[in-house]
């Protein structure tokens, strides 16, 4: 049963720890065709109490085996009553000693006040995007409304944690689903760059869609393989953290005619040998930014 419960992250700086990481509730009003908890999905529901959750977290907490809580939960039919349950749970630390790190998901289409009093609860909030845009996401939802559930939402967050703001300790992130709506990784690293650049989110994660965990939503002729979606969620961190970390501007991440990045090579190396003017370089004399562009293999192109 642990495995279920203890969730390895890794770090924005790269480093590893885990989460103990749940979910308040399965039972889900949504019919997002990816996920195997939609409505239509004949799964066994149940739902935690906020004195379960609190006390199995608290267990794992004091033996050590966690450093906080990961809360999330599906869309129920009643979705300010479920709300009220998922941050009653983070809310009632306040009678505990644990002052650590609590990450709670926000449901989309949630209310400003509920908004508000889950960035008031917590160290770090997110709520999923999923897709970058809302054709894509109308392949797989009827019932997400893109800008109204998802978008504006993420918007309120930004502002009550921009910088100078009551709530500027607590860090906003989101999440892609990769290759669910025949999404380009072009169209993807269009819309996180304006996440970070706009709404100052903290880091960005992808997910790679696999088949039967959800239902079939893309063409068969157009589907790639488990292994090649799996390359693409890779693919898409090594381009976040060329940016964040090594500097690259969005113009110099190449894609190939589709729009997507190589497979077979990673983008700072497809980047080394568009640019073969760039090399060699004198390490005695290069800059940091122009060490940082030196590909990973020795080897002549």
């Amino acid at each position: 049963m642990q495995d279920k419960w203890i969730y390895p992250v890794t770090l924005p700086s790269g480093g590893r720890s885990v989460l103990f990481k749940t979910l308040l509730s399965n039972v889900c009003s949504n019919d997002c065709k990816y996920c195997p908890l939609r409505a239509d999905q004949d799964v066994r529901r149940c739902t935690l109490s906020e004195e379960e959750t609190v006390n199995t977290f608290l267990d794992y907490f004091n033996r050590r085996e966690v450093f906080g809580l990961f809360l999330t939960s599906a869309l129920s039919a009643h979705p300010m009553r479920q709300w009220s349950d998922s941050t009653a749970s983070p809310g009632s630390f306040a009678t505990t000693r644990f002052r650590g790190y609590i990450h709670l998901k926000v449901i989309p289409g949630a209310c400003a006040g509920a908004i508000e009093e889950a960035v008031s609860l917590s160290t770090a909030v997110s709520l999923n995007i999923e897709n970058p845009g809302a054709k894509h996401l109308a392949k797989l939802s009827s019932r997400k409304r893109f800008i109204e559930d998802i978008v504006e939402p993420i918007k309120l967050i930004s502002r009550l944690t921009g910088k100078g703001n009551k709530y500027a300790r607590v860090k906003q992130t989101t999440q892609f689903v990769v290759g669910a709506a025949e999404e380009t990784d072009s169209r993807n690293r269009q819309v996180y760059v304006g996440l970070y650049d706009r709404l100052n989110l903290k880091r960005i994660y992808f997910s790679a869609y696999q088949k039967g965990l959800g239902h079939n939503s893309i063409d068969e002729n157009k589907r790639q393989s488990p292994d090649e979606v799996f390359m693409r969620e890779h693919r898409l961190y090594q381009v976040d953290f060329l940016m964040r970390k090594y500097g690259f501007a969005e113009s110099e991440i190449c894609f190939d005619q589709t729009g997507n990045l190589s497979l077979e090579m990673d983008p700072k190396e497809h980047w080394a040998r568009l640019h073969p003017e760039y090399f060699p370089l004198d390490i005695n004399k290069a800059s940091r930014n122009q060490l940082l562009r030196v590909r990973a293999w020795a080897t002549s192109p």
